[in-house]
């Protein structure tokens, strides 16, 4: 009995001799091994691209932190974070004022935007490509239904049906591009797509399809043209039934990038994109990557990447959220 005792006493020293010699760790970071942890994000399908390279990069600095991220949706970025299940929520539309009154707070990382996508097997491509489609005339395709077939938009198109593809999820994207055509997301009409890849592959499936995509399911990153079996709608922006000389900047991802920074792509549906955390966060280790994001070196790599950086204004104000 006295032997047990001993030994359990010589125990309880050791492991309150190991506990005493850890170094505490707060909010992510110790003076031992620096920052350290782990990270969560979910959300936008818009940022998963990019928060996959940025996290990758931080782990270079920061070997000790670890990240999980996955791609659900915007909505479910926002539900995720004010849930408390991620730290994290990546979010690619504007939020919603009882999402802020729940302690959503956003910092803007990147801009980007949303296009429309069709079929470039399409027989009315060719001229689609030279007159573009108008925001009134998407929006009696997208919302109002009022043209069924290609034919009813421009007596020079085909007969042929429209099949229109929404998403299914709450998305960043699809409230984007509704909010171009003066409405929610729940007032799109189509067939109900989960997820950008699921978009952009039922539009390469699809001769009479026609939908909308982030850029980074419609171009390639390592040929800076669109894939194959899916093309951009050009928008007629003044709406002069042509696709005018200052209109056609879809050819190569530099060139559409560049409207969207310049403004020459409208907003919407051009947008921002945020990282949103639940209140204004305390954790060093956070405040450390959204900083790292928003560092010159980091934005650097977006247009590559088929986003646009912010200007050094918009970064500045970012920081001072922090």
């Amino acid at each position: 009995m006295r032997k047990c005792f001993i030994v359990l006493v010589l125990s309880v020293l050791i492991i309150l001799k190991l506990t005493s010699c850890a170094p505490e760790v707060k909010n992510g970071y110790t003076r031992e091994h620096g920052f350290e942890g782990n990270i969560s994000l979910s959300g936008a399908f818009a940022l998963y691209p990019l928060a996959v390279v940025w996290s990758e990069d931080f782990k270079k600095i920061h070997p000790n932190v670890r990240f999980n991220i996955s791609a659900g949706g915007a909505g479910k970025g926002i539900a995720d974070v004010l849930t408390g299940m991620v730290d994290i929520g990546m979010v690619s539309r504007d939020l919603h004022e009882q999402e802020v009154k729940k302690g959503a707070a956003p910092i803007i990382v990147a801009k980007d935007a949303v296009i429309c996508t069709i079929n470039p097997a399409n027989p009315n491509y060719p001229a689609i490509l030279r007159r573009g489609l108008s925001r009134e005339e998407l929006l009696n395709i997208f919302v109002n239904k009022k043209f069924k077939t290609w034919k009813e938009i421009d007596p020079r198109f085909t007969a042929d049906p429209i099949h229109v593809y929404v998403r299914s999820d709450a998305a960043g994207a699809a409230e984007t591009w509704a909010k171009f055509l003066g409405n929610k997301q729940e007032d799109l009409q189509g067939i109900g797509i989960f997820g950008d890849p699921g978009i952009a592959q039922a539009i390469k499936d699809d001769i009479h399809g026609i939908g909308f995509n982030n850029i980074n399911y419609v171009y390639n990153l390592k040929t800076n043209k669109v894939f194959d079996r899916i093309a951009v709608v050009p928008l007629d922006i003044d709406e002069n039934g042509r696709i005018d000389e200052n209109e056609q900047f879809y050819g190569t991802l530099p060139e559409l990038t560049e409207a969207v920074a310049t403004g020459k792509y409208p907003a919407p549906p051009s947008r921002e994109l945020t990282f949103v955390t639940r209140n204004k966060t305390e954790s060093l280790l956070l405040k450390e990557f959204i900083s790292f994001v928003l560092q010159k070196n980091a934005q650097s790599q977006l247009l590559e990447n088929g986003y646009v950086p912010l200007n050094e204004t918009l970064v500045k104000e970012e920081l001072n959220k922090l």
